[in-house]
């Protein structure tokens, strides 16, 4: 009986062993699955930083393109401004030149004092 009641025994063992690792291939499966699908997602966000990324250096050159022709625009108006300025000055020291040089030309009438 000791025989029979052993084999019952191992049997009985063998057969939860073959449980433990039916679970364990069962888990192994669901394992490999989520690795799957995170590889998948992986694979996804990589391309979509990619594309990300692209389409911030495009934004970057074409703000850095405006930027240069706003500067070179505002760079040649106001070198235009400093020039008709320059004009307006040179202009209006001339007129109070003239306007010195015909006061003081009129010495009885007008004189200019100067401090």
């Amino acid at each position: 009986m000791q025989k029979d009641h052993l084999a019952i025994l191992l049997e009985d063992i063998s057969g939860k062993f073959d449980l433990v690792l039916e679970g364990h291939a069962a888990l192994d499966k669901k394992i490999d699955d989520r690795f799957e699908v995170l590889d998948q997602k992986i694979e996804h966000n990589t391309f979509m930083i990619g594309a990300l990324s692209q389409k911030i250096d495009a934004a970057e050159e074409k703000l850095s393109k405006r930027i240069n022709d706003v500067e070179e625009k505002l760079s040649k108006r106001i070198n235009d401004v400093e020039e008709k300025l320059s004009k307006k000055i040179d202009a209006v020291a001339a007129d109070v030149a003239a306007h010195r040089a015909d006061t003081e030309a009129h010495h009885g009438v007008y004189r200019v004092k100067e401090e």
